[in-house]
């Protein structure tokens, strides 16, 4: 089987996970994009075929109170509060996007990943904003991902997904993905980062992806590392 494996952010010593699996999805960028040094530096001592995915930068779509800012070496200038987040298409998120791409480019990136928080809800406000932020920029040569994680109802998905050319992300213990052809899961734990996903869990998972195109099943739960080698044992 054709499937793709890996974790959401290192987790581990660059040099243990290359030797480990084929695909890393970045976290870094998410948070505060490193320099180019470092980003060139991690595609400069991983193996030809290794693949890096990457999440956008949080200025694109988290709004300023989202803690994740906390994360922050600096805080978000206040100018920049109540501008960033949601796909405004304001100088701070034109900005951070730009960024982004810049990152994609050095990582020579696959895909690039739009995660929003639950509070990004399916109003006509935010389905207008995705649109014109989906139309106004410049797309990078990877594919754009989007993990919505609020309630979005199927058809509204499946005609944004299409319209705006995105692989729909999901945890596939928890729903199902509209763009099944191009399969991109995000395990987040059943019951919580803590959870260790069962073989029965594990086992369900392969049967799901069996005959998928190339799908990448990526685990973001804590104890990622053993349930990831676990999946793969049984691929």
């Amino acid at each position: 089987m054709d499937v793709r494996v890996g974790l959401c952010g290192w987790t581990v010593s660059q040099a243990s996970y290359v030797r480990r699996f084929p695909v890393v999805e970045v976290q870094h960028t998410f948070y505060e994009p490193p320099s180019d040094a470092v980003l060139t530096r991690w595609r400069a001592q991983v193996p030809a075929g290794f693949e890096f995915t990457m999440k956008a930068w949080q200025r694109v779509t988290h709004e300023s109170n989202s803690p994740t800012y906390r994360r922050l070496k600096q805080p978000l200038p206040e100018d920049a509060h109540g501008q960033v987040g949601a796909f405004r298409t304001t100088p701070a998120v034109l900005a951070g996007w730009q960024r982004t791409l810049e990152c994609a480019r050095i990582l020579r990136a696959t895909a690039v990943l739009l995660q929003c928080p639950k509070s990004f809800r399916p109003t006509a406000e935010n389905v207008g904003r995705l649109r014109a932020f989906m139309t106004h920029v410049e797309r990078p040569a990877a594919r754009l991902l989007w993990e919505p994680r609020g309630e979005w109802p199927v058809p509204l998905l499946t005609e944004l997904c299409a319209e705006l050319d995105l692989v729909h992300v999901v945890d596939p213990m928890q729903t199902e993905t509209v763009t099944p052809e191009q399969t991109y899961y995000r395990l987040h734990g059943t019951t919580g980062s803590r959870h260790v996903h069962s073989d029965d869990e594990l086992r369900r998972l392969r049967d799901r992806v069996d005959g998928r195109p190339s799908p990448y099943v990526m685990f973001n739960n804590l104890p990622r590392v053993g349930d990831a080698e676990r999946f793969l044992a049984l691929l």
